[in-house]
């Protein structure tokens, strides 16, 4: 994924039940309070949900794209690294919900994203 390579995201895990990616922390990636951006730590967990869900499409499925995304940020990080850890929800025909976790180095919750993603068929 272009956008994932941009971010220097690094695939740890990846398997239909679990996807684990890393990212980390830059001074390019923060506010103005030095805190990683919250739009950051969404793309991470975009990325690695959409990734979890394209392994879990349905037979006769071209892909799968975002069509809701829900993020509860839970704490700021301002050094290290964050790592996300996507799993499947729900597997249905039309959508697969993914929920994500990410955490900061020291393995405190930083954000629960929950998306949706549509399965795209020819």
């Amino acid at each position: 994924m272009p956008f994932a390579a941009t971010l220097a995201i690094e695939t740890l895990a990846a398997a239909a039940d679990e996807v684990r990616a890393r990212l980390a922390h830059s001074d390019a990636f923060t506010t103005t309070g030095g805190a990683l951006h919250g739009g950051v730590i969404m793309a991470l967990a975009d990325a690695c949900g959409g990734m979890c869900a394209s392994f879990n499409l349905p037979k006769a499925a071209t892909g799968t794209t975002t069509i809701e995304s829900k993020t509860n940020f839970l704490r700021a990080v301002r050094s290290g690294h964050v790592d996300a850890a996507a799993r499947p929800l729900h597997v249905g025909r039309t959508v697969i919900v993914i929920v994500t976790d990410v955490a900061d180095q020291a393995g405190r919750l930083v954000a629960r994203v929950t998306q949706t993603q549509a399965v795209l068929r020819p």
